[in-house]
């Protein structure tokens, strides 16, 4: 059966020359959304800044009980972080459940993590969030029955009950386990470098189509691999990074990696604990920015994006822009510009084109070659085979004559065991 929707007020405070307001307005619905949490009305201020007690002015505070009580909402939710004194006092004048931006991403986070790892994180996140607030959320437990209001499996109020120490012996205690997963993280990412494959990356804001994408290329080039990554159409579906070999039709392969996708104001609890998957995007030799190009926003989403890889300091990796969904829009596709590419990974259009324009990024470490191979060291002629690109083989007296294209690493090292013609 479907659960009954919460009906919510959103609420949120206008700084001066914040130009993005009813862009982050809209994403604080999308966000509700993904929570099932029915938005029944907003309400905003211009102020100079943020209400230090109350978020917003008195005058708006009765505005909004007349909101909450014309709709019978029972949930108000905030555009920012609130403090532990802010979410205290709301509670007290509105005599309802206040939720911030911060716990509404916890709580996506929370829903949709599958991965130990990726449960840990967001367990981490969320603990790290409440531990100042406690005196604030208890407040609030008597009238949620647990939780912040939403889903947060976890963290019921038995969790919202702890004392500071408990809590903080369960962030050390999780933290020591995700140090081990994150260890193992970095042994494959050393075994990676060491194999010398080139890591490519896929970036962008939540529900672009990174992990549809990602999946269209694997059927192109992998065809039944059965490696598929879990893509929908909600946001934060992927919150596991996921590394698949995509194998070219010229023995030339690289490792593609989905992250999980960015929002504007991403809570830094969930930055610091998901650092670890976030290392994979600062340690890529090409980043793929996948955007949403049907989005009326398009333009604010790579702003978001690209403020985040800034703060992973990422920001100087080589990057190509694919613009996806280029068939819910009027521009032609697919289409190369440059580094930008317009395809559609629904419909499998402009896939190839993607590839060649990565292909002059990573590949460039590749040169053409002929060699004539004894036949003593047979073994180099099924190496090459297997990991360059031969385009013509001929057997002579004296050995194996082959014209290819291979990694430049590949022919110093063998240099001394053939004849370079």
């Amino acid at each position: 059966m479907e659960q009954p929707k919460q009906k919510a007020i959103i609420v949120g405070v206008q700084l001066q020359n914040q130009t993005d307001f009813a862009y982050s307005m809209e994403e604080l619905r999308n966000l509700a959304a993904a929570c099932y949490i029915e938005v029944a009305d907003e309400l905003s201020q211009k102020a100079a800044r943020i209400n230090p007690s109350h978020y917003i002015g008195t005058g708006k505070i009765q505005e909004l009980l007349a909101l909450l009580e014309a709709h019978d909402a029972q949930v108000v939710i905030f555009n920012d972080e609130l403090s532990h004194s802010q979410i205290r006092n709301l509670e007290a004048a509105l005599e309802r459940t206040v939720i911030d931006r911060t716990i509404l991403i916890l709580d996506i986070f929370a829903e949709r993590a599958k991965t130990r790892e990726a449960q840990l994180q967001v367990e981490v996140a969320r603990l790290q969030y409440m531990l100042p607030r406690l005196v604030g959320l208890r407040a609030s437990l008597g009238r949620q029955g647990g939780g912040a209001g939403l889903k947060n499996r976890g963290a019921g109020e038995t969790k919202l009950e702890l004392d500071r120490r408990r809590i903080e012996e369960r962030i050390t205690a999780l933290q020591a386990e995700l140090e081990k997963l994150v260890a193992r993280r970095q042994i494959q990412r050393k075994q990676r470098q060491k194999n010398e494959v080139p890591v490519v990356c896929l970036v962008g804001y939540t529900n672009t189509g990174k992990s549809s994408l990602m999946n269209a290329l694997l059927e192109h080039y992998n065809p039944g691999s059965h490696k598929q990554v879990f893509a929908q159409d909600m946001l934060f579906a992927t919150l596991e990074t996921s590394v698949r070999s995509i194998d070219l039709p010229d023995n030339k392969s690289f490792l593609l990696t989905d992250t999980v996708g960015f929002v504007s104001q991403l809570p830094h609890h969930l930055v610091k604990a998901f650092r670890s998957t976030l290392e994979e995007v600062t340690e890529a030799d090409l980043l793929i920015h996948v955007v949403d190009y049907s989005h009326a926003d398009y333009e604010q989403l790579v702003a978001v994006t690209n403020d985040t890889l800034k703060e992973l300091r990422a920001f100087d990796i080589p990057t190509i822009y694919a613009y996806n969904k280029s068939d819910l829009t009027t521009h032609a596709y697919p289409e190369v510009q440059g580094n930008h590419v317009y395809l559609s990974a629904k419909e499998n259009s402009g896939l190839t084109e993607l590839i060649d324009v990565v292909r002059e990024h990573i590949f460039d470490d590749y040169m053409t070659c002929e060699l004539l191979i004894p036949f003593s060291q047979g073994r180099l002629v099924a190496y090459f085979n297997e990991h360059a690109h031969v385009h013509s083989t001929d057997y002579e007296p004296e050995g194996t004559r082959m014209k290819l294209e291979c990694r430049v690493a590949d022919f110093e090292r063998y240099r001394q065991d053939v004849t370079v013609l």
